[in-house]
């Protein structure tokens, strides 16, 4: 069933299971993974990504992301450096992907969390390039919760 708009999405991403949510904040944010000047981001993602990572790469990727996010956020609104800002959200959508059950506040979805931080990134790159491209953030991200549904 295609989801079209984001009362759908959100309902979607709260019928998957935890390590399903993992997974597809972190697919959001690597369609905007382009975005981010950090390689531990980049790996971080990629551990997201992976259902067979272990608890300990889980938790050392969720570590290299928040880190980066927390570092990038003091610069973040101080410029207008939107490239910047964008790099800042990519790493917050990983953050939130990766993020563990014991520091989820209670009925937070992380792959609802990662999309809305990707989305900023997006916009934060629209403000720069001024040009969008055929398919918007959330229209991408109706498409991959779309696949990652349980049917």
């Amino acid at each position: 069933m295609p989801i079209t708009n984001d009362h759908e999405l959100r309902a979607a991403l709260d019928a998957l299971t935890p390590d399903q949510q993992r997974i597809t904040g972190a697919r959001f944010a690597q369609s905007v993974i382009r975005l981010s000047q950090d390689e531990r981001v980049r790996r971080a993602v990629d551990t997201a990504i992976d259902a067979g990572a272990s608890a300990a790469e889980l938790e050392d990727a969720y570590r290299a992301a928040k880190a980066y996010a927390t570092k990038t956020y003091t610069d973040c609104g101080k410029d207008t450096d939107w490239l910047a800002q964008a790099d800042h959200f990519v790493a917050a959508a990983a953050a939130a992907a990766l993020t563990p059950d014991a520091l989820l506040p209670e009925r937070v979805n992380r792959a609802w969390k990662a999309a809305m931080q990707a989305r900023m990134a997006e916009n934060c790159e629209l403000m720069e390039q001024e040009d969008a491209g055929p398919e918007s953030e959330a229209q991408r991200q109706h498409r991959i919760a779309e696949e990652m549904s349980p049917r």
